[in-house]
């Protein structure tokens, strides 16, 4: 069995099988902090997801994949229908492919490649699945990386600040009323932030606003409202932010024509 429902029980580290895939299409779900003895691939062909990890959060967008090494404690949390690909890969067969989660961009031929092995019999004997694997990984490793992962600070002054952020999803402010609403100086939240993040305060807000701009988009909302919930003065200044950060347009990167 490959289809699995949202009420399916699901362990690939019992399943004693070289590549486990794994298909399904999921409503709101919270997989809950965990790890596997395998290495994952995780793939969305639509809608999007938020990854959760011990000091990162990441988004995969739609046509993106995600690279999860094995033992990598995380949560995938979907707030809209997804259709959900994973495929699972026993470390003790395979060469070193990386001990950093990823997000990489799929090209057509690793998305039929994801397909086909995300709906294989568990079953199924290796000597069938080497050929298809062996160009998987090929492609693979030529996908290129996104950057669409964001530290986050463990600094104990921020704690309330970040689940309130987290809670209610609006845009970080610029850093003098994030200071003022923290209740340090602005010179102490920029020591916090290159310390914890090795990012400065209005890198990681942009990063964090572009993050939350492809999970709104994702949920087929229009320009013009993720530009209003994102603070952007107005829909010209939000595709200017993103067109420079992604190196495409908001549309054409959530529904590429390749795809």
């Amino acid at each position: 069995m490959a289809l699995i429902t949202e009420e399916d029980r699901f362990n690939p580290d019992t399943i004693n099988s070289q590549v486990v895939g794994i298909a399904a299409s999921i409503g709101r779900h919270d997989s809950g902090m965990h790890s596997h003895q395998k290495a994952q691939l995780l793939y969305a062909p639509s809608g999007s997801m938020s990854i959760t990890l011990e000091n990162q959060q990441c988004i995969l967008p739609p046509t993106r994949a995600a690279w999860i090494p094995a033992g990598v404690r995380h949560c995938a949390v979907m707030t809209n229908v997804v259709a959900y690909r994973s495929v699972y890969f026993d470390v003790s067969h395979l060469e070193r492919h990386g001990d950093q989660i990823k997000i990489m961009d799929v090209n057509p031929l690793l998305r039929e490649l994801i397909e086909r092995m995300a709906f294989w019999p568990w079953d199924m004997p290796y000597l069938e699945q080497k050929a298809l694997v062996e160009l998987f990984w090929q492609e693979l490793k030529a996908a290129p990386d996104e950057s669409l992962l964001l530290p986050i600070p463990s600094d104990k002054r921020l704690e309330a600040w970040l689940n309130k952020l987290d809670k209610e999803g609006h845009s970080p402010l610029p850093l003098n009323e994030t200071a003022l609403s923290i209740g340090a100086s602005e010179k102490t939240i920029s020591r916090i932030f290159s310390r914890e993040t090795g990012m400065p305060y209005q890198a990681w807000r942009q990063q964090w606003r572009l993050m939350k701009a492809i999970e709104l988009l994702s949920e087929n909302k229009p320009v013009s409202t993720v530009a209003f919930e994102l603070n952007f003065s107005s829909d010209s200044a939000f595709v200017s932010f993103f067109r420079k950060q992604t190196g495409s347009t908001p549309s054409a990167y959530i529904k590429r024509p390749n795809q």
